[in-house]
């Protein structure tokens, strides 16, 4: 028999903190991606990692907040930790190599494309890799439309967020890529529930794994010890927080190639110093 699901069991509180701890994840990440785009190269790579570690922490996590307030009626819930554990691994891997496409191709539309449907590919992935870790009495069926539209809605989504997160332009570009990428994670959530059906077995047995209570709230300590982690090396960051880079000193640096701006600036002074001469030769017709 089909059995009765309610994602709303705590009424807003889940789905409020679950994308706030989405935006938070996507701030700390798309930060530390704009980080990326104005340090040296060599500290790209470290910037990008932790980018994506939180982004895809914020994903687990917020995923994870809706979850307790998800429930049967008909059937109590349990979660298998191997493949909970799992879907964190696949958000930070499959986020991660999006972001590094834009990380180190810039915000063009070929990578921002690329990246986008990567990123909105790995929140998917890891909604429904979370989604099979449920152990119940029954299975889990999905309307094929509405799983189609949950991971559209994440790539565009994605896409939108760090194209938005490449422009550096100043704070308030960070905080409209974080909460993009909030809607981006928290929509393709709830739309991907939307498509769920749970159909109960007639008779009682025992499921495996944990109950939500003993799993959830320990697995989510991690996370959010990270997040507060990434916030406190983004806020102590020397970068400027309206978004100026340090690559003005970086251009004088060995070994650090300089910017376009620049030369043209150097051109332009150096020309003023060459004409210099022409005063020493007037050519007036009283002079003569």
């Amino acid at each position: 028999m089909q059995g009765t699901v309610d994602g709303f069991s705590y009424g807003l509180v889940t789905p409020l903190v679950a994308y706030v701890m989405a935006c938070l994840g996507g701030a700390l990440g798309l930060r530390c991606t704009t980080r990326a785009l104005l340090a040296p190269l060599s500290w790209r790579p470290g910037w990008l990692a932790l980018g994506s570690a939180a982004i895809g922490s914020g994903i687990w996590t917020m995923h994870f907040i809706a979850m307790i307030g998800f429930s049967v009626q008909e059937t109590p819930l349990h979660y298998d930790k191997p493949t909970t554990f799992a879907s964190l691994g696949v958000a930070i891997v499959m986020v991660g190599i999006g972001i590094f496409i834009v990380g180190y191709k810039g915000a063009t539309g070929a990578a921002l494309f690329t990246g986008g449907t990567i990123t909105g590919l790995g929140i998917a992935t890891m909604h429904y890799l979370g989604m099979a870790g449920i152990r119940l009495n029954g299975h889990l069926e999905y309307n094929t439309f509405t799983v189609t539209a949950s991971v559209v809605i994440a790539m565009i989504a994605a896409t939108a967020a760090l194209w938005a997160a490449g422009q550096v332009r100043g704070s308030l570009w960070s905080v409209g890529a974080s909460l993009v990428m909030g809607v981006a994670v928290s929509g393709m959530h709830y739309v991907g529930m939307a498509a769920l059906q749970v159909h109960v077995h007639g008779t009682a047995e025992t499921t495996a794994g944990d109950s939500p209570a003993s799993l959830l709230a320990p697995m989510l300590i991690g996370p959010c010890a990270f997040l507060c982690l990434a916030a406190a090396v983004v806020v102590f960051d020397p970068m400027m927080v309206m978004g100026r880079s340090d690559r003005t000193p970086a251009d004088h640096r060995p070994g650090v190639p300089a910017a376009t701006a620049p030369h043209s600036v150097r051109r332009s002074r150096q020309r003023p110093g060459r004409a210099t001469p022409a005063p020493h030769r007037p050519r007036t017709p009283q002079n003569r």
